[in-house]
């Protein structure tokens, strides 16, 4: 047997051939590209900010807070060798640090 073809079925369906021609050039799909694209332009605008943002604050902690780190913590060994010092020398181990000059 024969298998009965649908008619219609096969390359476009059956219906307009410009079908698709139609839809892609239709306005609810070029409104929808046009916001494809304001909403591509706007990510790229938030990143680009975003990522100066995350420059301007990297270098600042650099500048900024890595030094007064490094120096807190000089400060600390020199307060745990004080006290080093002082217990060998017989003297009652303070906790109060002793101020230095600069």
């Amino acid at each position: 047997m024969a298998a009965k073809r649908i008619s219609g079925a096969g390359k476009s369906g059956g219906g307009d051939p410009n079908i698709l021609s139609r839809i892609s050039n239709s306005e609810i799909v070029s409104q929808g590209r046009r916001a494809a694209g304001d909403a591509v332009g706007v990510s790229k605008k938030l990143l680009w900010s975003t990522g100066k943002a995350a420059w301007i604050a990297g270098t600042t902690f650099l500048i900024l807070v890595v030094p007064l780190i490094i120096e807190m913590d000089r400060e600390a060994q020199l307060n745990e060798i004080d006290l080093q010092q002082a217990s060998l020398l017989g003297a009652p181990a303070t906790a109060t640090p002793i101020p230095r000059g600069l």
